[in-house]
């Protein structure tokens, strides 16, 4: 899997090098715009996806008698369901494949925005694993997929000497209004006495995936009201994801931030053109406009035999 996300990450790593350019180097603006660009490109997929939920609606109450026909004889309720499927021109597998794309893609950036030494500063992989050796001589515990920004960390903090990674930092700027996101939070109980300014990351995570999830429950109370309830997993989540945050870099927190926000605001303007009632009702009544003109053909016939 490695392999692959080195694959996507490459070309990915260009884009996110050249708006890191335009912003000077700054890297809180570089992942946002990223995050916001990538967003917008996977809109047509997130419209096809949607379709294709509709078109499974659309095709739910014949689904329906045909489980009522042929009752728990499966092997022929499969094959009658295939053949409505290709009569009724409905992918099985429509709304999938670009959920799983995205999935793979999304998986990659995380991947991306963790390992900023490679695909933003292209430094060599043998400095990045002397560099590693270095930190964890220091007594630092090494998390794997996380060393790159534990590393710049070290680095600019002048624990480990790595004079290729601090020139290659020279031109990156890691802070987010007064917040180092090289940093990673370290939680404490004692909230007041040991606050540190990097535990904004998570709880800003944490903030903006509650915000996202509620619009989402209520876009789906909205549009499909008849649909198993999913509040108590889109409120859960958020509460792992700020448990885990503690214990990431504040950059992939950050990152989380933006993908939450930004995606969900997508979604939102989605809904307003590509939402389910809307398109179902498009298609209901391109149903109707086909029965009316076969209707009309058959009456014209009848007309022409008399």
């Amino acid at each position: 899997m490695d392999k692959l996300f080195s694959i996507i990450n490459i070309p990915l790593g260009w884009v996110l090098e050249f708006i890191s350019g335009l912003f000077g180097g700054n890297f809180a603006a570089a992942v946002f715009v990223f995050t916001l660009l990538i967003n917008i490109a996977f809109i047509p997929l997130t419209i096809k996806s949607q379709k294709s939920s509709v078109q499974q609606m659309r095709i739910k109450p014949k689904l329906d008698e045909l489980k009522k026909k042929y009752g728990d004889d499966k092997q022929k309720y499969s094959q009658a369901m295939s053949e409505l499927y290709q009569q009724e021109n409905v992918s099985m597998s429509g709304g999938c494949l670009p959920m799983i794309f995205r999935l793979v893609i999304m998986m990659s950036i995380y991947y991306l925005i963790m390992s900023p030494i490679t695909y933003l500063m292209k430094v060599d992989a043998n400095v990045i694993s002397e560099a590693t050796k270095a930190l964890e001589a220091t007594g630092v515990k090494i998390v794997q997929g996380r060393s790159e920004l534990q590393i710049i960390g070290a680095v600019l903090a002048d624990k480990i000497n790595v004079p290729e990674i601090l020139e290659a930092c020279k031109g990156i700027n890691f802070d987010f209004f007064g917040i180092n996101l090289t940093e990673t939070p370290k939680f404490s109980f004692n909230i007041f006495g040991d606050f540190q300014i990097i535990w904004i990351m998570p709880i800003l995570a944490f903030a903006a995936q509650i915000v996202s999830s509620l619009f989402s429950i209520r876009m789906q109370k909205k549009t499909n009201p008849d649909a198993p309830s999913m509040t108590g997993m889109m409120l859960t989540m958020p509460l792992i994801s700020l448990f885990i945050g503690f214990s990431l870099p504040g950059g992939v927190t950050f990152y989380w931030a933006c993908s939450s926000l930004i995606g969900g605001f997508i979604q939102i303007a989605v809904q307003q053109f590509y939402g389910p009632h809307r398109l179902l009702a498009k298609e209901r009544s391109k149903e109707l406009c086909k029965q009316c003109d076969f209707e009309a053909g058959q009456i014209k016939k009848l007309s022409n035999d008399n």
